[in-house]
């Protein structure tokens, strides 16, 4: 039978520390990590393997703003990563460990339980919600078990205290319990019956993808015309991230705006070239001005009167590519 562990609160570190230490912790894991980005709606992106991960750290984690909050998920789809939120403490204090805790649809965490996830493959069940704590039930073991045992919904029900209706539903995973009852549960039927939450699943929720954080520039309708999704940012090291629905090595990470001088391009293409690594995207300037030629430090360029001559995404994605390689 599991015995929930005990709740513990999270040691206390200042920002800088708190990202500092995140990102020893992955390098040390075996992740590659970015640059971090301060004043974005990420701070840090790492990838081992397939798994991507998009971080942002607060030290109180009421302090995110949902829009940008609606970014990094936003993002975090178009590259399949799995957004977090780690941080220290909340207006009702500090973080506890192995709680995961949510802010605008992002999961939030403190520092403890990322490193008992990377470290020792252990990950939380419990999440904290509006009324207390609540685990997710394993539907077929709770049914499989209450059947060894020859009780009905309704036996199962009156011994833990619920109606057999909200039995009925954690039988068939449309409900989660709170942690006394899932302990009740356990006890009765002598056996784990509650699942992890995998905080490094990709972020896969359906979304509009159709530039809500700038007006639409004609660089965007032409790559839509292209074939691309869209999302435009306002807190990221790039202007948008545009992909191609169920198309592998097909994200494209670019700054569209007008009328930068040479010297900051210069400066943003450092973080194209980071973060298109990190994620294994194509990354590229969608600009007007004639004087600049295929490439600024590495990053290939495209002319916006380019788009309009390309037939399809494809066609685009190969100029890129010859021009990052050349």
């Amino acid at each position: 039978m599991i015995i929930f562990k005990k709740l513990v609160m999270c040691s206390m570190l200042n920002r800088s520390e708190l990202i500092q230490k995140i990102s020893s912790l992955l390098s040390s894991q075996g992740f590659e990590t970015s640059d971090i980005y301060e004043q974005r709606c990420f701070d840090l992106v790492a990838r081992k393997k397939l798994l991507l991960l998009l971080l942002k750290t607060f030290i109180n984690v009421d302090s995110i703003n949902e829009s940008h909050a609606e970014e990094m998920r936003k993002i975090s789809e178009i590259f399949l990563a799995s957004p977090i939120i780690i941080g220290e403490k909340s207006k009702n204090g500090a973080l506890e460990e192995d709680i995961v805790y949510e802010r605008h649809g992002v999961p939030v965490i403190c520092m403890d339980t990322l490193k008992n996830m990377l470290l020792y493959n252990e990950y939380p069940e419990v999440l904290a919600d509006r009324g207390g704590y609540f685990v997710k039930i394993n539907g077929n073991i709770l049914k499989e078990y209450r059947e060894e045992y020859s009780l009905s919904l309704k036996d199962l029900a009156d011994l833990a205290h619920v109606s057999r209706t909200t039995m009925y539903k954690y039988e068939n995973g449309t409900a989660k319990t709170n942690t006394e009852t899932a302990m009740i549960l356990e006890e009765i039927l002598n056996t784990k019956i509650t699942l992890n939450i995998d905080l490094f699943e990709p972020y896969t929720k359906t979304e509009d993808n159709t530039g809500k954080f700038q007006e639409n520039s004609k660089k965007t309708e032409d790559l839509k015309k292209l074939g691309f999704g869209v999302v435009m940012t306002n807190k990221s090291p790039f202007d948008s991230v545009a992909t191609i629905e169920n198309k592998k090595n097909s994200s494209l990470i670019a700054n569209l705006e007008n009328n930068r001088k040479p010297k900051t391009l210069e400066k943003m293409a450092i973080p194209l070239k980071d973060l298109s690594l990190i994620t294994s995207s194509e990354s590229a300037f969608i600009i007007n001005n004639e004087k600049f030629k295929d490439s600024i430090d590495g990053i290939p360029v495209i002319k916006s009167w380019e788009l309009k001559e390309f037939e399809d995404s494809n066609e685009l994605l190969k100029i890129i590519k010859e021009r990052r390689d050349n």
